[in-house]
């Protein structure tokens, strides 16, 4: 199995930013295959990225679970789910990237979530290295993608609350056992050192506020074009080592 970045934080904290960047860092410094995994319900990793996934597991399941005469037959269900879930996988340069989305529908999803479990488990076999951008919840983390990370990335801004959300991100993933080798917290749009004492999590950097990606965010644009020398850029490859090794 590949090496899984599990990212989290609380809203408005820049996490799934620093997910695309961490994506584009391990793709430009040749690190190995990449698949981002977008399993926060906002559903921007992607256009972060420059994609337009054209389906999301969430749009599969309702489907499926809405019309399970579409199953060709002959073919298992569970073979079925699995081709409709390869096939969304939005394909980059140098990097795949899938959305989780989430059903919308009354229908019971417990058998297809089940069968997506495993899938899931068979395709990020396929990558060196796997960024899930979670949401503070950790909801896919802990049912339906893995229950085991080799790094926890936890985004805060220098606020308490964020801070305070950044303990309780850690605090929630030992309640829900999720086997974690590295706790390590970024502390984002921020420029002092901080450290978040009895957290358990290892503070690594800051990455300063960078106007280009405001500016790239107002205007809509991918962060594949920030420039290599933009300041949250330099600040994430001086720290990346840390995450990904």
């Amino acid at each position: 199995m590949g090496y899984i970045i599990a990212m989290a934080g609380k809203g408005g904290t820049g996490k799934t930013t620093v997910a695309a960047l961490l994506t584009r860092l391990i793709k430009e410094e040749s690190l190995g295959s990449v698949l981002a995994i977008d399993a926060d319900p906002n559903s921007n990793l992607a256009e972060s990225l420059g994609l337009d996934p054209k389906e999301t597991i969430g749009d599969i399941l309702d489907n499926i679970s809405a019309h399970p005469d579409q199953i060709p037959g002959g073919m298992p269900k569970d073979r079925y789910i699995e081709y409709r879930v390869q096939a969304a996988v939005a394909e980059g340069d140098g990097f795949d990237v899938l959305t989780m989305g989430r059903p919308e529908g009354p229908g019971c999803y417990c058998y297809a979530n089940n069968v997506l479990r495993n899938v899931l488990a068979k395709l990020i076999e396929d990558y060196k290295y796997i960024i899930i951008d979670n949401e503070a919840g950790l909801e896919h983390l802990s049912r339906r993608t893995t229950r085991k990370a080799d790094a926890l990335v936890v985004v805060s801004d220098a606020s308490q609350v964020g801070l305070r959300a950044a303990k309780r991100i850690n605090d929630l993933s030992h309640e829900l056992k999720i086997m974690i080798k590295k706790r390590l917290l970024i502390v984002n749009r921020n420029n002092a050192i901080i450290d978040l004492k009895d957290s358990g999590l290892d503070c690594i950097g800051n990455i300063p506020i960078d106007e280009n990606i405001v500016k790239a965010a107002l205007n809509g644009n991918s962060l594949m074009g920030l420039s290599s020398e933009s300041i949250s850029i330099k600040a994430l490859r001086n720290i990346g080592d840390k995450i990904w090794h």
